[in-house]
Parts: structure tokens; C-alpha cells; sequence
């Protein structure tokens, strides 16, 4: 465990026993290390609400300053059952019974942190008069664990269960040094003022509707041209290098997700439709068009969550030669999963999602190539929206192998080509166990945004078997039929996802290439009007979106709501500028106007737009 870590970890202890000295008929359940800090799950007698954690917090403090020492002691599991048990901690004694019958393999990362690996020896730590279960490490002296504060209360169902009883989640977080804390709490009270969520309904981007459901966003046509900017960024990308772009079904038979595997990894996540056909059997007199009319009425179906299977099938309706070789697809359909309510959150997490998805279908001699290919356009995305990025290896996790498809062969070798790829092109990279794709390890590109926020965005996923399940095959120069690889590859990820952070990373003043509006046109009176709207139309036919704000407000208020709707471009046109004279031009956060004539004006936009400056 880091450094950090462990005072976060430490910190922890010292909320559970600022608890337990306030509240002394608590229940403790789990208090692990999260990113920027901790948590801990508590039944409180009566909840306690965030007004209360400020008394939490300074009780906690207090117990840092009097240097308590972290003692480590360890007992038989049955002993520690006893302790705990008198103690009336009801949770600590059903994780270590669970530990005792069923071992460590069914138990959270969460919960190993708290009760450790062995069965049969597990370990406490005293704090003062506080008694904890924890497998540690801890630090040595209370005033060894940096500032930390306490910022959020949450609610969580014990052991992640839907059915237990309902905790309270006292959220910490604890940094090494009081500036780290501090440019830390900053960052937040940034987020909380670009939240895409906030941000969005002051643009008027997407909107969600209680009667059309959760998870399920609606954009309005300020929305649309975001969107439709970058997919046609995306395409401008990717065509030349030969992917073409096809189109499958929203809905589809369960037996493609069958034979995928998708049905029974991510079975939960599914929209199922059972089929209403009753045209199974032809009636007297009757007889079936074609095969692709016979269906059982008991035939199931889900609304599609991913594309690979489909483009799997676009491959196999024709036999393949190894010259047709790189075979590549992409599809920008809309993909659906059964997200949990509690799961969602704005537009980065969605039951409806639209992803640059592109597939490439290749020999195993055109691995390098493709993946060359793929980290240029990856390249591309990220430098173009300002994003530096790391790149994460995602590896199977060895200890539960059921969780892959494939052997341990057909790993060994995909894993291999990968990190060996990332070490040929000197791209640094951190090998992490357990987050690869069921079918295959990856590149994960992890971008940060303009507050140091950190987000897995691109993917290069490499599959020997889906391939391999769905019997595709090519023939080689020989005549002999052959495997082919298969590339999975997203430059932006999910467009929903993606527009959430880059409405935060911008916080709404978009580059003018992306603004929905990029020139608001001012007219001082209503008799300036038509001369807007033709400065307008001319805009248009040079591919400028615009607006003209034909309201009766003052040009001063005219300029004040088109800042706030963070146009990047405002035109204040009056007698002089009808009159033939030199446009009157504002650029967005700028006190002090300028002149241009239209030609240069919007030569100057266009290339702007034509950059992608």
C-alpha cells in the first residue's frame, strides 16, 4: 500500500472512533481507501445528517493531535468473533463468519481491506479505546496521517445488496501536505461550478424527462450540433484510413449475445424483449417466404449494449481473403444498458449511449500496423481537445480466470503483443490487473481534464475470441482457411459520456469549431433587424452557425446574455454597419470590442472552424 494510503486508511479508524465516542450505539460495517481518500459505512441509531459531520470531523482531529499509537494485534478467528460479538458489531462478526465458511474468494476488494487474507488468524488494530478490524498496514502515531476533512454523506446498501440494511457513508478525503488538501478542495468547488449537468440546462443542450425515463437524455438542437461536430470530426478522422461506416439493428435475437459470451457476463445488463410472433408455423395454404421469417414465438430478444457481435456478422456474409485485409467498420449506433437508478449520473452515465465504435478485422502480420494506425488517431482526439492522457495496460486478472473468455494461451499471447507494442512505440504505460474486456487485454487511454480529473476515454482492445466463437475465417495466399484478429477500437468512447466531460473540461466555452452558436448577431433596433439576419445567411453559406437575437432588450443586455450563453462570437450591428461600414465585433471574455470588415471576419472563423483552433 502507498504512503498515502495508509494515512488515508489511518484516517479512517479515527472517524470510526470519533464515532463510536459520539455515537456509542453505532454499528461499524467497512472503512476502505478510495481514490483522494476514504469511506466508511455506519448504521447510526438515529441518521445523522451532514450538519453533523463537521462535530465527526473535529472529534477526529482531536484524536489525531494526541498522537494515539495504531497497535496490531492478532487473534483466531474464533476469538476475534467473540471480541466483536461482545462488542455487539454485528457486521464484523458476519464478515469474519463469511470469512471463516466461505474464505476470501466471495468477499468485495472492499471488504478485504478491512478483514484481510488469512481464514483461520486475522488481525485488529487498537486505537486508544477503539478496536477495529482491519488487516492494515496503519501508520505507527495518529499525527503521522496527513489533513483530511470530511465532505460528503451518502447512503449504501451493507455489502453492496439491494435487500441489507441501508447504511450511512461518511465520504473523507486526506492528502499529505495542507496545499494538497487545499488545491484539492478547490478543484471540487471548480467541479461543482461545471457540472455538465448545471451547465447543460444553462446552454440548453440536453434536457431528461420524467415521462421518457432515467438514464435517457434528450438533445435539444444546440445539443445535435455538438454532437454532430464531433462524429463528423471522428469521420473526417478515420475515413481515410479506410474504415467505412455500416448500420445495425437497435434490437436483436439473444442468441448473437449467446454465442458472444455478452449474455451471460453482463446478463443483468440487458434490455430483454420476449417476442410477441405468432408466425412461427405457416397456416394452411401457406408457406414460409424464407429462413429469415422462421422464428419460434418463444424466441428472445435484447436491445442491443454493444456493437462487436453485429459487425461480427457484417464480416462473415461474405467469404474473405487475406487481401481484403485490413476489413474495417464503424458505427456510431446507439447502444442500451440496464444501468442501476443509483448508477446514473448526467450524461457520464446513461442508459442510452452512442459510441465511435470501429472494429478492424486483420491478419495477425497487420497487428502492428493497425495499432499504429489507432494511436494516431487516439492521438489526435486528445491533443485536439486539449486532454494529455497516460495509457493504462488492462490485463486479466489470473485469480479468477472464469471471468475471460478463451484460454490461458490465447491470454498469454494477447497480452504479449500488447505490451509489446506499447514498449515499441516508448509509450509509457502501467500494466493494471483485472480491467481488461472479457474477450481480450487493452489499451485504455486516461485522459485529464483541465482540473486534473482523470478519465479512461480511447481504447485499443485486442480479441483472439470473438473471432474464434463466431467461426470467422479468411483465406490466405495458399487457399488454406486462417483466423483472423480482431481490433476493437473507440477514440471518444460513449458521445454522451464524452460530452459530459468535455461540458466540464471547457466549463461550456467551447472552441468555436464545437460551439453550437459560434456568432450571435446584436441588432441595436428593430430596424437593424433584416440587415442581421442577411450578415446571418451569409455566415451560413460559409458554414457558420449563428444566431440573431431579435429581442427588445438593450445591446448591453444583448451582450450580457450572450456571454452567458458563452457565444464565442457577437456582432453589434446598427446604422453604421448597414450602412456598409466595418463590423462592430466582441470576442467571448473580452471587455474591449474591435472592428473588421465581414470578409475578414469570417475568413478569420472559418479558419478557426477549418483547424479546429
Amino acid at each position: 500500500m502507498h504512503p498515502i494510503e495508509i494515512q488515508r486508511h489511518s484516517a479512517a479508524h479515527l472517524v470510526a472512533a470519533a464515532v463510536m465516542e459520539l455515537y456509542p450505539e453505532s454499528l461499524l460495517g467497512i472503512g476502505p481507501v478510495v481514490e483522494n481518500g476514504f469511506f466508511y459505512d455506519i448504521e447510526f441509531g438515529t441518521p445523522v445528517s451532514e450538519a453533523d459531520l463537521k462535530a465527526i470531523e473535529a472529534r477526529a482531529q482531536h484524536l489525531q493531535k494526541q498522537d494515539q499509537k495504531f497497535i496490531r494485534e492478532e487473534l483466531p478467528i474464533d476469538e476475534a468473533i467473540a471480541l466483536f460479538s461482545k462488542m455487539g458489531q454485528g457486521y464484523k462478526v458476519e464478515l469474519l463468519q463469511d470469512l471463516k465458511t466461505r474464505g476470501t474468494t466471495k468477499m468485495s476488494a472492499d471488504e478485504l481491506q478491512d478483514v484481510g487474507g488469512a481464514v483461520d488468524q486475522v488481525s485488529i488494530y487498537r486505537t486508544g479505546d477503539f478496536v477495529d478490524l482491519c488487516r492494515g498496514p496503519h501508520v505507527e502515531h495518529s499525527r503521522q496521517i496527513g489533513p483530511f476533512t470530511l465532505n460528503k454523506l451518502a447512503g449504501a446498501y451493507w455489502r453492496g445488496k439491494e435487500g441489507n440494511p441501508q447504511l450511512q457513508r461518511i465520504y473523507g478525503v486526506c492528502f499529505a501536505t495542507p496545499k494538497e488538501l487545499a488545491d484539492y478542495l478547490f478543484m471540487i468547488e471548480e467541479a461543482k461550478k461545471r457540472d455538465h449537468r448545471k451547465i447543460g440546462r444553462e446552454l440548453g443542450l440536453f434536457v431528461f424527462s420524467d415521462l421518457v425515463g432515467p438514464g435517457l437524455p434528450l438533445f435539444t438542437h444546440k445539443g445535435m450540433r455538438l454532437r454532430t461536430a464531433i462524429q463528423n470530426f471522428v469521420r473526417e478522422l478515420q475515413e481515410p484510413l479506410g474504415y467505412e461506416e455500416v448500420w445495425t439493428p437497435h434490437l436483436t435475437r439473444m442468441d448473437l449475445y449467446v454465442v458472444s459470451g455478452h449474455a451471460a457476463k453482463f446478463t443483468d445488463d440487458l434490455f430483454r424483449i420476449p417476442s410477441s410472433s405468432t408466425h412461427g408455423t405457416p397456416a394452411a395454404g401457406e408457406v414460409a417466404a424464407s429462413k429469415e421469417n422462421d422464428e419460434s414465438e418463444s424466441a428472445e430478444y435484447a436491445v442491443k449494449p454493444m456493437n462487436c457481435p453485429h459487425h461480427t456478422q457484417i464480416y462473415k456474409s461474405e467469404t474473405r481473403s487475406y487481401r481484403d485485409l485490413p476489413f474495417r467498420t464503424a458505427d456510431f449506433s446507439t447502444l442500451y444498458r440496464n444501468e442501476k437508478p443509483g448508477q446514473l449520473q448526467g450524461l457520464t452515465r446513461v442508459r442510452s449511449l452512442t459510441q465511435d465504435d470501429a472494429h478492424a478485422f486483420i491478419r495477425e502480420d497487420q497487428i502492428e500496423n493497425e495499432v499504429s494506425l489507432v494511436l494516431g488517431l487516439i492521438k489526435k482526439i486528445l491533443d485536439t481537445f486539449a486532454l494529455s492522457f497516460r495509457v493504462r495496460l488492462s490485463l486479466r486478472d489470473p485469480l479468477t480466470p472464469e471471468k475471460y473468455l478463451g484460454g490461458e494461451a490465447v491470454w498469454n499471447k494477447a497480452e504479449a503483443v500488447l505490451e509489446g507494442l506499447l514498449k515499441k512505440f516508448a509509450l509509457p504505460f502501467e500494466a493494471v490487473r483485472g480491467e481488461a474486456a472479457f474477450y481480450g487485454p487493452k489499451m485504455d487511454f486516461m485522459a485529464r481534464d483541465s482540473l486534473g480529473r482523470e478519465w479512461q476515454l480511447s481504447t485499443i482492445q485486442l480479441d483472439f475470441n470473438l473471432p474464434e466463437r463466431f467461426d470467422l475465417k479468411y483465406v490466405d495466399a495458399e487457399g488454406k482457411e486462417m483466423r483472423p484478429v480482431m481490433i476493437h477500437r473507440a477514440l471518444t468512447g460513449s458521445v454522451e459520456r464524452f460530452l459530459g466531460i468535455i461540458i466540464e473540461h471547457y466549463a461550456g466555452a467551447f472552441p468555436v469549431w464545437l460551439a453550437p452558436v459560434q456568432v450571435k448577431i446584436l441588432p441595436v433596433a428593430d430596424r437593424h433587424q433584416d440587415f442581421a439576419v442577411s450578415l446571418g445567411t451569409r455566415l451560413r453559406g460559409r458554414g457558420v452557425r449563428f444566431e440573431v437575437d431579435g429581442s427588445k432588450e438593450t445591446v448591453g443586455k444583448k451582450i450580457r446574455n450572450a456571454e452567458k450563453e458563452k457565444v464565442p462570437y457577437m456582432l453589434v450591428v446598427g446604422d453604421k454597419e448597414m450602412d456598409g461600414g466595418a463590423l462592430t465585433v466582441r470576442r467571448r471574455g473580452e471587455p474591449e470590442q474591435f472592428t473588421k470588415s465581414f470578409a475578414e471576419f469570417v475568413e478569420g472563423v472559418a479558419a478557426e472552424i477549418k483547424e479546429r483552433t
